[in-house]
């Protein structure tokens, strides 16, 4: 039987980070990670293999190499059962792994809803982390021209806008009104939406889709209206469900959503097993209300807290929620979020205000690569402190969304994001005379004020 101090299962974000940041803060202590795959995609770099990239092969994470670097055995199997009691891990190749921590960052897996007939249909796609279903696809999708994609959430938009690259028929199909409008409110979504569609990509929004329609192969859709629409492909991004089997077969607890229930410190309901990442409970930071959020940004920020808390509570540091802050790209133009938006604030009866502006991101504003920016903001009416933020812009917009990420997280109130000093310089970022996000809190402030 193999012994380790901490074993820990999956080798995506949490698993990774978990490990690397538990042997940088327990150097002393043997490590041991499990992976199902031997190659790891970047999560977040998927969709980009059906336009950008070349073939999958350029988006793998070397986590064996940083694993040999860090001096984390890295193991390529599966576990299938977990000894809460005696503490040990079954692999399904028949070695016994003892253990004396446990770090579960099993992910999630694509939903594909049981209630759609025809998913079953050959040519009807998910999105999984999967280096080897998605060789499979890329090769099966070469052939189609025509393809429809279910759900505008992130991935969605980004596969959507990566296989008219490669001159597709894309078709993206919401059933809400706007494309991603669960992360913007429709003052950025229908800016984002213009965007995807003067490129090529079809959308259609406050449609659902009741069928899909073959024999053996894809033939079409149904819409909810009765449209039948022709195509040659169907890829689900409907969302994604935690993989919590194994947690629920081995007797850890999880909620009635599937995540495995764990505290402040990733600690689970079980003695010295933790869990991070897709398969973890999430709370929203600023509601406190549970969230089905899973983003690698945030798997990676659990992972550190589960690795410097194994072998004792370091109290300073704890996970207190998810602030669900995301960017994407669709050419030259960067979009981001983080926090909630102005709509999901009614729907939780926040009383706020909302600071909107639009600038540009050089200054002056005709330096080569200037792009406009957009920024808003949401701030609770009677603290002033900032719950949310959106940005549109060119390449600085993903670091602008981390900011305002920074703000969320240590709580900042208008007036201090207004005096907050920043550095400028023409070729990078707006002119500090008008910041747009610190225009937007000034408009914020104004509304204080009177």
């Amino acid at each position: 039987m193999k012994k380790t101090d901490v074993l820990i299962i999956g080798g995506s974000a949490a698993g990774m980070v978990g490990a690397l940041t538990g042997k940088s803060s327990w150097p002393e202590k043997k490590f041991i990670l499990v992976k199902k795959l031997k190659d790891m995609m970047v999560p977040c770099g998927i969709p980009y293999i059906f336009g950008t990239l070349d073939n999958s092969d350029q988006n793998i994470m070397p986590v064996d190499a940083m694993m040999e670097k860090a001096g984390i055995e890295s193991i390529v199997d599966e576990v299938i059962a977990i000894d809460k009691t005696e503490k040990t891990a079954t692999l399904k190749g028949g070695e016994v792994i003892k253990w004396e921590k446990l770090l579960i960052g099993t992910g999630s897996q694509p939903v594909k809803p049981r209630w759609l007939k025809g998913a079953d249909l050959d040519n009807v796609f998910l999105v999984p982390k999967d280096k080897y279903y998605l060789d499979d696809m890329l090769a099966k999708l070469k052939d189609c021209k025509r393809v429809v994609v279910i759900g505008a959430g992130f991935i969605g938009v980004e596969i959507s806008d990566e296989m008219n690259k490669r001159h597709h028929e894309v078709t993206l199909i919401e059933k809400l009104p706007n494309i991603l409008s669960l992360a913007f409110d429709e003052q950025l979504s229908s800016r984002i939406e213009e965007l995807i569609i003067k490129r090529g990509v079809k959308v259609r929004t406050n449609s659902g889709v009741t069928e899909v329609i073959g024999s053996t192969k894809v033939e079409g859709i149904k819409l909810e209206n009765g449209e039948v629409m022709e195509t040659d492909a169907v890829i689900l991004s409907m969302g994604y469900k935690p993989s919590t089997e194994l947690a629920v077969k081995s007797g850890i607890p999880v909620d009635e959503d599937g995540f495995i229930i764990i505290d402040e410190y990733m600690r689970t309901m079980v003695p010295d097993v933790f869990a991070a990442g897709d398969c973890a409970q999430k709370r929203d930071f600023v509601t406190r209300r549970r969230t089905p959020i899973m983003l690698a940004s945030t798997a990676c920020a659990e992972a550190r807290v589960a690795g410097m808390n194994l072998f004792n509570i370091h109290v300073v540091k704890t996970f207190s929620g998810t602030i669900g802050i995301y960017s994407t790209a669709i050419d030259d133009v960067g979009f981001g979020t983080a926090g909630i938006t102005e709509a999901r604030a009614k729907e939780e009866n926040i009383i706020v205000y909302t600071g909107l502006f639009e600038g540009v991101d050089r200054h002056p504003g005709h330096l080569p690569g200037a792009h406009k920016q957009m920024v808003k903001l949401t701030a609770s009416r009677n603290s002033g402190v900032i719950i949310g933020g959106e940005v549109i812009g060119g390449e600085s917009a993903g670091e602008l969304t981390n900011v305002i990420g920074l703000a969320i997280e240590n709580r900042m109130t208008v007036n201090s994001l207004i005096t907050s000093q920043i550095g400028t310089h023409p070729c990078l970022t707006a002119s500090p005379a008008g910041y747009p996000l610190i225009k937007a809190a000034e408009i914020i402030a104004a509304k204080m004020r009177h």
